[in-house]
């Protein structure tokens, strides 16, 4: 699914936070918007999401403007599950959309193993870990196969090792599925290792944005090199 912004422009209180002119998230790609706190970031998501209403401008889905809320789905930062088991966690997108419970099983059991959920079906979710939480809520969130799938800094509060299990499903969805990810993300590292392409937001503009490689190795803006080395950018 591509994703187009066109004069998108978002306030709170009077206080403009997102002001995009033009921006595309290519179909099939990853693409990690980076930027310090308070760029507009996650705005931008929640808005892309649907979940909030912009004040002017249009985002466009595959040339549309209809948000295709049974194509995408999010996962946030804390992960919100319901209260039932493991199995019925990932499992819940698929029995919305009246999949067939030969798929349902299948789907949940590759999954499981995928990211190493299988000693947990059958737990409680109230029972997991934080990062065993995340993982159960991205397996939900790839249980059927969005078009577009929004991440919004989901390894955030969990350790390297969960982390790795999640970046090394998501490059695999990704070049299997070709599913369009947005991922927000604070974390430098994260996009260098995920990212085909990279969107850099300051005071809810766009700085920079383009090709990964281009984006780390050969910057065109000044703001993004200070941004890249650590540097503080206001």
């Amino acid at each position: 699914m591509k994703i187009e912004i066109k004069n998108l422009k978002k306030s709170y209180n009077g206080i403009p936070v997102l002001d995009l002119r033009h921006l595309v998230f290519p179909e099939n790609a990853v693409t990690a918007v980076v930027g310090p706190n308070g760029a507009g970031k996650s705005t931008l998501l929640n808005l892309i999401a649907g979940l909030i209403e912009k004040d002017s401008g249009g985002i466009f889905y595959d040339g549309k403007e209809r948000v295709p809320a049974r194509r995408m789905t999010l996962v946030f930062q804390e992960p919100y599950l319901i209260s039932s088991g493991v199995r019925e966690n990932i499992a819940w997108p698929l029995k919305l959309r009246k999949a067939p419970a030969e798929t349902v099983r299948q789907r949940v059991e590759t999954l499981a193993e995928e990211l190493n959920l299988q000693p947990l079906l059958s737990k409680r979710a109230n029972q997991l870990s934080l990062g065993e939480m995340q993982k159960v809520a991205l397996a939900r969130a790839l249980s059927f196969e969005p078009d577009l799938l929004l991440l919004d800094e989901p390894s955030a509060s969990i350790d390297p090792y969960t982390t790795g299990e999640m970046e090394k499903l998501l490059k695999k969805q990704n070049r299997e599925k070709k599913m369009t990810m947005i991922l927000v993300t604070h974390n430098l590292a994260q996009a260098k290792r995920l990212a085909d392409y990279v969107v850099l937001l300051n005071r809810g503009n766009v700085v920079e944005s383009g090709d990964a490689d281009r984006f780390f190795n050969h910057p065109s803006q000044p703001e993004t090199e200070k941004f890249i080395r650590g540097e503080l950018v206001v």
